[in-house]
């Protein structure tokens, strides 16, 4: 393949450059479709947890900060709760998995029993049993 390149500097017009065909190298463009999603080991929705928890957060500095807390009161209260999200989303994370806590709050929302409701009088049968035995005899 050859090129010309142009130089406004330099008097001499027209210098050919050869430079080596080769073949175009493939990038996957889109190599994070479908892929779920994942953060320093956080998937799924313990990552919107996590970060949901840290607004949350947030807003609790900005709240005693302007209630007139002093500033190392409000860091140490917000940096302790911090410490206990990260440690319970990433123990959370680790014992229920991707979709783990999911089934378990679902599991929650089942009923324990499920009761069918009769009238008392089909609950209660009344069989004569002197009747059966004579019959069989």
């Amino acid at each position: 393949m050859v090129r010309r390149l142009y130089f406004s500097d330099c008097q001499c017009y027209g210098i050919a450059l050869i430079l080596p065909v080769t073949a175009m190298a493939a990038y996957n463009i889109n190599k994070g479709v479908n892929a779920r999603v994942e953060f320093h080991g956080l998937r799924a929705q313990y990552l919107y947890l996590f970060a949901g928890g840290l607004l949350g957060l947030f807003l609790l500095f900005v709240a005693m900060y302007l209630a007139g807390l002093s500033a190392g009161v409000c860091i140490f209260v917000c940096g302790a709760a911090g410490a206990a999200l990260v440690w319970g989303v990433f123990r959370l994370n680790s014992r229920y998995g991707q979709y783990g806590m999911m089934k378990l709050l679902a599991g929650l929302r089942l009923p324990r029993r499920i009761i069918r409701r009769r009238r008392i009088g089909r609950l209660i049968r009344i069989t004569n049993h002197f009747d059966d035995h004579a019959g069989n005899a």
